[in-house]
């Protein structure tokens, strides 16, 4: 069996489709839940045609929910407008092999239009532009996830045929940072992080985690639009890796009524010299500029939390005493806040404890930036931070449920004007779809206590 391993650089493919190390190349692309959708290309046509030009792909993979249903609403996509194609534009410089499958390599691709106007509402395209943004001042924001899992020892068709009840947990208690219980699933996890670092993905470390089977992986940080590049592969690839060893990982926010799954999310901004921007003379060892940014996240939270928390299910994780956060409030080194500063120096950087294991982290990133900018732009002044425990603290709150949060982003100026009209619409229409599914779903919760007592 061939793998290819390290980066493939666009000059080395034709080598290596030549002697036969690749003969597939994954053209794929992320959808609005943050799910890789593409082709297989055979790499001698991706060599000989695709990379020089494109592929094309239906236009409803940006207007579809997680069932792959065709729903109204959507001003780029629907019966009216015919469901026509976009294109797949691949970025070369994303290529990069996917150890866990034969022969094959992986290339991101930016989704346009035939006239090669890009489609704003793709996660990918939402997260350059705010790239961009911090490019005009000279920055570029260093970003670095931290997303856990829980991992079955069910495979998913098992699962799937037992409706998700009754499965076996690939450890039977708390394993948060214990060695041994962690050894009882290096089989898997061994060979997921080998793997990670085999498709170029720096990995810093892997822990245990609160809930049964529940673990974290850790990547180093990087720019932007490669680590949501890196972030969605992974949770594609860890997906792929369980299923090939007959097992399961779930990355929902809140499997149980116990921990949840989360992902959080590290970010820092640097200056065209290499010096970090958040580091300075402030209290804390933060900057001005920090402090404006930290405030900026803080004041556009609650209308920005669709972006962090983008699923029905999303919402309940915020608990009190959950490592979930509550409030929306920052601290120094503080779990129980929704902003936790860390670091110092270079090292200086926020941490945003909001999202779930669900979140597509090309949304949530351009929503943290575009409230740090917002802060920045506006000198907002930082509010105390929170000492002790914020979920006692009488402070805002994170919105409860999908459809508040998705009231407060239809409502919002700072993300009409920082994200575009279109792209706040078209994730307004999804958050609908959500809500109006959800509405109409009779849960097992109704069934045991209705059935027989009502």
């Amino acid at each position: 069996m061939s793998h290819p391993t390290g980066r493939v650089g666009p000059q080395d493919l034709p080598a290596a489709v030549d002697d036969g190390t690749v003969d597939t190349v994954l053209v794929v692309i992320t959808d609005m839940q943050g799910r890789l959708q593409g082709k297989r290309i055979d790499a001698r046509f991706f060599v000989d045609e695709v990379a020089s030009h494109a592929t094309e792909g239906c236009s409803y993979l940006m207007a579809v929910d997680v069932d792959m249903r065709t729903v109204e609403g959507y001003s780029i996509s629907s019966w009216e407008t015919g469901y026509g194609d976009f294109v797949f534009r691949p970025d070369l410089s994303t290529l990069c092999p996917v150890p866990w499958h034969e022969r094959t390599v992986l290339c991101h691709a930016d989704v346009v239009w035939e006239d090669g106007s890009p489609v704003e509402q793709s996660p990918r395209r939402i997260l350059q532009r705010q790239q961009g943004r911090l490019a005009e001042r000279g920055w570029t924001g260093l970003a670095g996830t931290e997303l856990e899992f829980i991992v079955f020892t069910d495979s998913y068709e098992h699962a799937w045929h037992r409706g998700y009840r009754e499965l076996t947990p690939a450890n039977t208690y708390n394993v948060d940072y214990s060695i041994l219980g962690t050894s009882r699933v290096e089989p898997l996890l061994g060979r997921v992080r080998r793997e990670m670092r085999a498709a170029g993905m720096p990995v810093e470390s892997l822990k245990g985690e609160c809930n049964l089977g529940q673990h974290e992986l850790a990547f180093r940080y990087g720019e932007l639009v490669a680590k949501g590049d890196e972030h969605v592969l992974y949770k594609t690839g860890a997906k792929e890796i369980a299923a090939q060893e007959g097992q399961s990982i779930t990355f929902m926010a809140k499997f149980d009524e116990r921990e949840g799954n989360s992902c959080h999310i590290h970010l820092s901004v640097r200056d065209g010299e290499g010096r970090p921007v958040f580091a300075g003379d402030r209290a804390g060892g933060m900057s001005e500029v920090m402090e404006h940014w930290l405030a900026g996240m803080l004041a556009t939270l609650p209308e920005m939390t669709l972006l962090l928390a983008p699923n029905v299910n999303s919402y309940k994780r915020f608990a009190s005493g959950s490592f979930a956060p509550t409030a929306v409030a920052w601290g120094r080194d503080n779990r129980t806040c929704a902003f936790r500063v860390v670091g110092h120096g270079p090292s200086m950087r926020v941490e945003c404890r909001v999202p779930g294991g669900d979140v597509n982290p090309y949304l949530a990133i351009a929503a943290l930036v575009a409230g740090g900018l917002h802060g920045v732009d506006t000198a907002l002044e930082l509010p105390p931070a929170v000492e002790g425990n914020a979920y006692v603290a009488d402070l805002p709150r994170i919105p409860r449920t999908l459809r508040e949060a998705a009231e407060l982003f239809t409502r919002s100026a700072v993300a009409r004007a920082s994200l575009g009209d279109g792209v706040v619409d078209h994730y307004a229409t999804m958050a609908r779809v959500e809500i109006e599914a959800f509405d109409t779903a009779v849960t097992d919760w109704e069934r045991y206590r209705c059935f027989e007592r009502l």
